[in-house]
C-alpha cells in the first residue's frame, strides 16, 4: 500500500489499522518515498516505557575540569547579557 504524507495525516488511524493487520505502508511526499510502515512481529514486543538499566555506575564518565576558578565570586559579571 502506498500512501501521500497528508492522506497519512488525514487518515493516520485508518493505515494504522492496515499496518496492524499486516499491510506494509509507504508513505510518500512529493512523490518521494520519505517513511514505511510495517508491522510489528509478535516475537519483540514493544515496551511502554524503557526497561534496560542505563549501566553499571562504572560506566557513567566523570569529567574533571581542573579549574581553579571561584565562579561564586563576581558571579554578576560571568551572567551579564543573561538578564542576571
Amino acid at each position: 500500500m502506498e500512501t501521500t504524507a497528508r492522506d497519512f495525516n488525514q487518515n493516520a488511524s485508518r493505515i494504522l489499522a492496515a499496518a496492524e493487520r499486516g499491510e506494509r505502508i509507504t508513505v510518500t511526499k512529493n512523490g518521494r518515498p520519505v517513511a514505511i510502515l510495517s508491522p510489528v512481529a509478535e516475537e519483540q514486543p514493544v515496551p511502554a516505557h524503557p526497561t534496560d538499566p542505563m549501566g553499571d555506575d562504572d560506566d557513567i564518565p566523570v569529567f574533571h575540569s581542573g579549574s581553579t576558578i571561584d565562579w561564586a565570586e563576581g558571579r554578576g559579571v560571568y551572567l551579564e547579557g543573561f538578564g542576571a
